[in-house]
């Protein structure tokens, strides 16, 4: 398990896109949370397996219908991390 942080940038705000990305975090099988930051980008940290981040990444990539992802930034938050979340949120 690891956590990791994202942040995107593009048309990422006023698109369904927290929606979009809870019900992905669900599909892949990664907690967190998903939050609209005021500079218009889009900030998330999930913890999950390998493969479940690797899903997660893909998908934040791609976006919903009406979205348009121009950079997506992946860091390394923590490699052995047990997160006290149980679900996916959005954040205010």
């Amino acid at each position: 398990m690891k956590t990791m942080s994202y942040r995107v940038t593009g048309r990422v705000q006023g698109v369904g896109f927290r929606a979009y990305v809870v019900r992905l975090a669900r599909e892949c099988g990664v907690v967190g949370w998903v939050r609209n930051d005021p500079d218009g980008t889009l900030a998330a940290e999930a913890t999950g397996t390998d493969a479940a981040l690797l899903s997660f990444a893909a998908g934040l990539r791609m976006g919903p219908p009406g979205a348009w992802v121009e950079t997506l930034d992946a860091f390394v938050l923590n490699e052995v991390a047990r997160s006290p979340r149980t679900d996916f949120a959005v954040e205010d």
